[in-house]
């Protein structure tokens, strides 16, 4: 009956005595039956399903009853009425004298539409936000779709599709990066994902003509110094500082490839010495002459000028004085410069170092001059090194030459380590040299 009803009865009563709800539906029943003829009695007119069940709420306050009658109606707006009047007839309800008083008759019908008017004002608010586009954003939409599904792998690293069949590559630090530069039509970029540069990613750049598109950020560093001990590298592209490549603008990633620099006239990286970070300046000119001597080249640019120095007062005086040793003459630091990568006999006051600290348990730190400055147990070489002061020049240890240990070496300035095996490290820095005890005998 209520989901048909077109209007809500509302009516009010008091009664000077304590009575019940069915008290007031009797009343209600009898003192308004042939009231109204045979059609309109409220019997008859629930029968024909013309009117609903009398609700009724009722309080009792000092020996008196207050409450509410709610009736629903099908009928149309005179027959609601006038029953609505009759209501008001009821003089007694159980023993007691009684007063009822119709306080309103509610349309139905206004009552939904208020609530479909509201709700219409809702859906049309926030419905459709997410399905009105014009004619640049859908196009901008399949434009975004299209590049995303160009994004390949090449060894498990996000790539463009060109990748594989390029002769040049772009290496950048992570997918959205590739994204980005799909974007805009470059598709033959690849991401380190870290900055511990993969293998994969170190091959391809020493077999293609390699551009590095970094970050603005330390991180952008950092990965470009992994590349220049694992890879081989041709230009180096930049973000602005504090941005990254994934947020730059169509005109910004074409400026900064555009302006990329050849590695060998790029700012040069940052070196460490004795603790304190500082920056080694490029060339003012492309250097085209022969490469410098090992001691004083960029590579080994991380040595400052007086370790330099007594480097070469060292080799002045192993010349001076050569040592005869299997019936030749052995050179000083100087032959061992050139010969250390062919594996020929070091100078034999470093050999003479090394036999002394085989199975010693230890490893010796010496400066320049081969003076030593501190022993300590060979599984804490590591950890005495980050705090060493001075710096040593060489480190030569009764145990394994470990990647921790090669790390912190070309971090704090050491030019040489000399271990009893080459262990398990997996890159060598290109500033620190690294010899094995028995190479030396």
């Amino acid at each position: 009956m209520e989901d048909t009803s077109k209007y809500l009865i509302h009516a009010e009563f008091t009664a000077d005595g304590v009575i019940e709800r069915s008290d007031v539906v009797g009343a209600a029943f009898g003192q308004t039956e042939g009231l109204l003829g045979d059609g309109l009695d409220i019997p008859d007119l629930q029968n024909s399903s013309k009117l609903g069940r009398i609700d009724v709420n009722v309080e009792h306050t000092e020996g008196r009853s207050t409450g509410t009658i709610t009736i629903a109606s099908s009928m149309d707006r005179v027959e609601t009425a006038v029953l609505a009047a009759a209501l008001e007839a009821v003089e007694r309800i159980g023993p007691c004298r009684a007063s009822v008083r119709v306080s309103d008759i509610e349309d139905v019908r206004a009552a939904k539409r208020r609530e479909v008017k509201e709700r219409a004002k809702e859906l049309l608010a926030t419905a459709f936000d997410d399905g009105v586009l014009d004619s640049d954003e859908l196009l901008n939409e399949v434009r975004e779709s299209a590049k995303e599904a160009d994004i390949t792998e090449y060894e498990g690293l996000p790539a463009g599709p060109h990748v594989a069949s390029s002769d040049a590559v772009v290496v950048v630090e992570g997918r959205a990066d590739v994204k980005r530069l799909l974007r805009y039509g470059v598709k033959n970029a690849i991401a380190v994902e870290g900055t511990n540069v993969p293998d994969a990613v170190a091959d391809l750049t020493r077999e293609r003509t390699t551009t590095v598109f970094l970050d603005g950020d330390r991180g952008g560093d950092l990965i470009r110094r992994e590349l220049e001990q694992v890879g081989d590298i041709d230009y180096v592209a930049r973000a602005p500082d504090g941005e990254s490549v994934e947020d730059l603008a169509r005109e910004q990633v074409d400026a900064a490839l555009r302006n990329k620099t050849p590695y060998a006239s790029a700012d040069a990286p940052t070196a460490v010495t004795d603790g304190s970070t500082e920056t080694v300046p490029a060339p003012d000119e492309p250097q085209t002459d022969a490469p410098a001597e090992p001691a004083i080249d960029a590579v080994a640019g991380a040595r400052d000028a007086a370790e330099a120095d007594a480097n070469v007062a060292d080799a002045a005086s192993v010349v001076e004085e050569p040592t005869e040793r299997d019936g030749e003459s052995v050179a000083g630091d100087d032959a061992d410069d050139d010969s250390a990568e062919s594996g020929s006999v070091e100078p034999a006051s470093l050999a003479e170092l090394a036999s002394e600290v085989a199975g010693s348990g230890e490893a010796y730190f010496f400066d320049g001059e081969r003076a030593e400055l501190a022993a300590v147990a060979a599984d804490e070489a590591f950890d005495a090194l980050v705090d060493a002061d001075p710096v040593p020049a060489l480190v030569v240890l009764d145990g394994a030459v470990t990647q921790r240990v090669l790390d912190v070496a070309a971090q704090r300035g050491v030019g040489r380590v000399v271990g009893t095996d080459h262990g398990d490290y997996v890159k060598q820095p290109a500033a620190v040299r690294v010899h094995t005890i028995s190479e030396l005998e």
